[in-house]
């Protein structure tokens, strides 16, 4: 398996394009083999070129996912995956985030004939990883206007993230100077789940990371480090999540490739 991050400043080209992914990835398949997606709370574009793919070549909205998802990916899939940034997902898609989660919708359903037609034909030409990370976004970026992009909602959301992770939801509101009912209704506007649903799937994804770097580090300080209140809560969310126990799945993720990337989305 060869996984590698495409930083999008290399992605693209001298004409601006709006920050609207906050993570662009691919994936190259060098032999059949499983995979293990992490949850996110995040929306994802998804192209596919290869066997797997109708045609050689399709496209997916991937919403977020509440459980870890194990699938069988055959040699020569090569995956590029688009991370949207919270809170703009709606405007990209034209409908609620919520309306995505724990869907996969191609993208035929979500945007235009000419608009998905005209990006089919775009990634056709592309010959490399990096080209096709470029089409992507620019895609992407079409789709929103200099309003979207510094919505009120979008902002709220994105610095009640940086503190959910560290911080439960009523101190979060009290710290922005807002109801809880009121942060609760924006991130299920725009995010399309509850802060406090955010927040368990990113300390989760968290301390994936921490247990994936270290094969010797004690569950009582991945846990610390990752925000959970006690190694309960993590041991509790690990059964929902992964459907096993954490050291039963940190030697999961020491054998299987990983469909799940570090990047600052994951360390905000």
């Amino acid at each position: 398996m060869h996984i590698e991050a495409i930083h999008c400043g290399q992605a693209r080209s001298n004409t601006p394009v709006p920050s609207i992914v906050d993570a662009m990835f691919a994936d190259e398949c060098l032999m059949d083999g499983l995979r293990l997606a992490i949850p996110r709370p995040e929306v994802h574009l998804v192209v596919r070129f290869g066997p797997s793919a109708s045609r050689g070549l399709d496209i997916h909205v991937l919403g977020a996912r509440r459980r870890v998802t194990r699938k069988i990916i055959r040699k020569g899939q090569w995956t590029i995956l688009a991370r949207l940034q919270l809170g703009k997902a709606g405007a990209v898609l034209g409908a609620p985030p919520s309306t995505f989660n724990g869907h996969v919708v191609p993208v035929e359903q979500v945007w235009s004939a000419a608009e998905t037609q005209n990006l089919y034909d775009d990634l056709a030409t592309a010959t490399k990883a990096t080209d096709a990370a470029m089409i992507l976004e620019r895609a992407i970026a079409a789709r929103l206007s200099p309003d979207d992009l510094n919505s009120g909602h979008s902002l709220l959301v994105c610095e009640a993230a940086k503190k959910l992770l560290n911080a439960n939801v009523s101190e979060v509101a009290s710290d922005l100077r807002i109801s809880e009912r009121h942060l609760r209704r924006v991130f299920l506007e725009t995010v399309g789940m509850s802060p406090k649903t955010f927040a368990r799937l990113m300390r989760f994804s968290r301390a994936t990371d921490l247990a994936r770097e270290s094969s010797h580090a004690s569950w009582a300080s991945i846990a610390a480090a990752a925000g959970y209140y006690d190694q309960a809560h993590l041991i509790e969310d690990f059964h929902v999540f992964a459907g096993a126990t954490p050291e039963a799945f940190r030697r999961e993720l020491g054998h299987l490739g990983m469909l799940k990337y570090k990047d600052r989305a994951a360390q905000l």
